[in-house]
């Protein structure tokens, strides 16, 4: 029997029921809208003539079931046809808990949102310790929380508190951790997963569960936390505030999803499994309605969308890699290298020294995830026997990607591309990690220039997602393709940009930016102005990313800026004051902060006397946080014009992940749209009459704008 949903089922000689999930023409499994209808015909059946047992289990070969479908609440009009959505997948799942036989999930590979629900409706779960074996609930990131009962069975499980680490952080978790917290039952080996669940089933081993009840699972566990909760609504209440604190902290109060997973939670402490559900589905659909899931949708999308189209079997992976420089980016990059793209890497520096802090770094960074159980100690030594260096070019005629992140100097990475090309095979790439220098300076003079690609890497390497491929002229299309394969490879996001000064991400920060020293210059407070930032959504505000990328390398950029871009790049002189007094940023530990205490970071006061201002606020949060905006939004259109990015769906990518640009409002292009053009034009125009001509539209945006009203009349 096979249904248009993917799920069919078999039974066998001894009486056990094999339900298999296969979604026709796709990759991975996911949950469509006619899924609990098959589901449901199908437990109808097993409900009049019980099997045994019921074993769950994926066909797909490295895949059990990846969530819900999204463009299933991308359809719906209403909160009240999302919350119909979530009540059906309740409703199914509760009725696959309800068979009178024990009910196994068999996971391999991702098992997500949806997925790991229908996975908590089963009496037992028994995974593979395949490395593509996780789990997690990423609803969250999508502005949404588990429709499907997640919200109430996880907690009855492993706890309350750690079930909410998981569902609002929507962080991914391995086999190791699932099965400490309890997640799953059982871990096998791959090739033994479904002959272990079915001997289990019938030698009795598994036996029927029910997570209705807290008190099922509470006293044998010792989980004196969660009893305390369900026994006491003062204690619950007094948790749930303590949560909530913590994550307005984090979030600055701008993503509605984790208020209403901690009202869901405690509706379901307190008042039992049934009202759980009931809040849950309700707050589903109001989620799903809400402008913040619509932009984290829409992103989830574009960055699919962008993965499929950079997708190519028949390019041929990278293998063996080396590294010019062993600085904090050179280390970075190795770092990815040899771990996410399971690449061979040699780090080349001039000192010993430079090599062997490269080493020491990668090395550390492994220890650390040793540590936080996030890694055994025998795959931090099969990462680091992929990891070598040298002060010479032994080596390099192995390698097929060769990847420059030395000083930013233009005459060092010309050197640097002469010296590869008579050293190395005369098909090696050679990559820069230039963060403003265009490439087709760097590739002047080269023999080789069609094998000459920028890659743009953003610090912390092993944290940030993005890199911008950067192609000159002269660069050949099999170059570009086996360049973007490796960026993914690593795990990271690339997108493809003009050759130009800047590229994209930095030439819309570079105003941003810009228009903070402007403000510090003229008295604001440097704390006033990062939190102005912070709360509109940034990551961080400007200063404290000053201090994180080095105020030297950020002063190095900036006339490469004005000489390739013009005077609206000119700012305030304070960054070369600054390191006029050595003050670098994080790693001198002062900058425009101070470090060097071991409390909290303060602001360095020292620099106001330098610069001869006398700190006060005059301006308010609203007001800060649009005039370093409002800058960047035009330099985002005129970058759209100048085809320094191909479409704006890369742009929005690229600032949300390049540079923090606030995940919720969609990105510049998409914040733009849904500002409208009367009202952000209103706003320019009085910001360029009170605060300078760099804020009048540029032509590019207004061309953009243009573009945007053509699209709608021909839809």
């Amino acid at each position: 029997m096979t249904q248009t949903s993917g799920f069919s089922y078999t039974r066998d000689a001894q009486e056990v029921v094999w339900l298999a999930v296969d979604v026709p023409n796709a990759k991975v499994n996911t949950l469509k809208a006619e899924a609990f209808d098959d589901v449901a015909e199908i437990l109808q059946q097993l409900e009049v003539n019980p099997p045994q047992a019921v074993i769950l289990y994926s066909l797909k070969t490295d895949h059990f079931i990846a969530g819900a479908d999204v463009a299933m609440i991308d359809a719906c009009e209403s909160a009240e046809q999302v919350k119909d959505i979530a009540k059906r997948g309740q409703q199914v799942f509760q009725r696959l808990a309800n068979l009178p036989c024990p009910v196994v999930a068999a996971i391999h590979g991702a098992c997500l949102g949806g997925g790991l629900e229908l996975a908590l409706a089963c009496d037992y779960r028994v995974c593979s310790d395949a490395k593509v074996t996780n789990f997690a609930f990423p609803e969250v990131r999508l502005g949404l929380l588990p429709g499907a009962g997640g919200t109430q069975r996880l907690p009855r499980l492993i706890g309350v508190l750690p079930a909410l680490d998981l569902i609002m952080t929507g962080k991914t978790i391995s086999v190791k951790k699932a099965h400490k917290l309890g997640l799953v039952d059982e871990v096998v080996s791959e090739h033994q997963l479904l002959k272990v669940v079915k001997d289990s089933v019938l030698t009795k081993h598994i036996r029927k569960r029910t997570l209705d009840s807290w008190q099922c699972q509470l006293w044998n566990k010792s989980r004196w936390i969660d009893c305390l909760m369900v026994k006491s609504d003062f204690v619950a209440k007094q948790v749930i505030a303590k949560v909530r604190t913590k994550m307005l902290t984090k979030t600055a109060g701008h993503y509605p999803a984790p208020k209403a997973i901690l009202e869901v939670f405690y509706h379901g402490i307190q008042s039992g499994f049934s009202t759980g559900l009931e809040q849950e589905s309700d707050q589903f659909g109001c989620l799903a309605m809400t402008p913040e899931s619509q932009a984290l949708r829409r992103l989830f999308h574009q960055t699919t969308a962008l993965k499929r189209e950079q997708n190519s079997d028949a390019v041929n992976s990278i293998t063996q890699v080396m590294v010019l420089g062993g600085g904090l980016m050179g280390a970075g990059i190795g770092y990815v290298s040899m771990t996410a793209a399971e690449a061979n890497v040699r780090i080349k520096d001039i000192q010993h020294s430079g090599v062997l802090a490269a080493l020491r770094h990668c090395h550390d960074t492994l220890a650390n995830k040793v540590v936080m159980q996030k890694m055994t100690p025998r795959e931090q030594n099969t990462y680091m026997q992929r990891l070598s260096g040298s002060v010479d070019w032994q080596g390099v005629q192995q390698c097929q990607l060769i990847i420059e992140a030395v000083f930013e100097e233009l005459s060092i990475k010309q050197n640097m591309v002469k010296e590869v090309e008579s050293q190395a095979d005369q098909s090696v790439i050679f990559a820069s990690n230039t963060s403003s220098i265009p490439i087709s300076q760097i590739a002047e003079g080269a023999e080789r220039p069609e094998n000459i690609i920028g890659l743009h890497y953003f610090s912390p390497v092993e944290k940030m997602p993005l890199v911008e491929i950067v192609p000159h002229q002269g660069t050949s299309s099999q170059t570009i393709e086996r360049v973007v394969m490796f960026a993914r490879q690593q795990g990271k996001t690339p997108i493809v940009v003009k050759d130009s000064a800047g590229f994209y991400v930095n030439r819309i920060l570079a105003p941003f930016l810009r228009e903070a020293l402007v403000m510090l210059e003229n008295g604001e407070p440097i704390t006033d102005i990062d939190q102005a930032l912070t709360a509109f959504g940034f990551p961080m505000g400007p200063f404290k990313l000053l201090d994180a990328v080095g105020i030297d390398v950020c002063n190095k950029v900036m006339p490469v800026m004005i000489k390739e871009l013009g005077e609206r790049f000119v700012g305030p002189n304070i960054l070369q004051t600054m390191i006029d007094k050595q003050w670098l940023g994080k790693k001198s530990r002062l900058g425009f902060y101070d470090y060097q205490g071991k409390g909290k970071v303060v602001v360095n006061e020292k620099l106001y006397a330098q610069l001869h201002v006398t700190p006060e606020n005059y301006l308010t949060a609203e007001t800060i946080a649009m005039r370093c905006l409002l800058p960047m939004l035009n330099e985002a259109a005129r970058c759209w014009d100048e085809a320094v990015i191909i479409n704006e769906r890369d742009g929005d990518i690229g600032a949300i992940f390049g540079l923090g640009f606030p995940p919720f409002l969609g990105g510049p292009f998409d914040y733009m749209q849904h500002f409208g053009k009367d009202s952000l034009l209103e706003l320019m125009h009085s910001y360029a009459q009170k605060y300078g001509e760099h804020y009048l539209p540029s032509e590019g945006l207004q061309r953009w704008f243009v573009s945007q009203d053509n699209n709608k009349n021909d839809g």
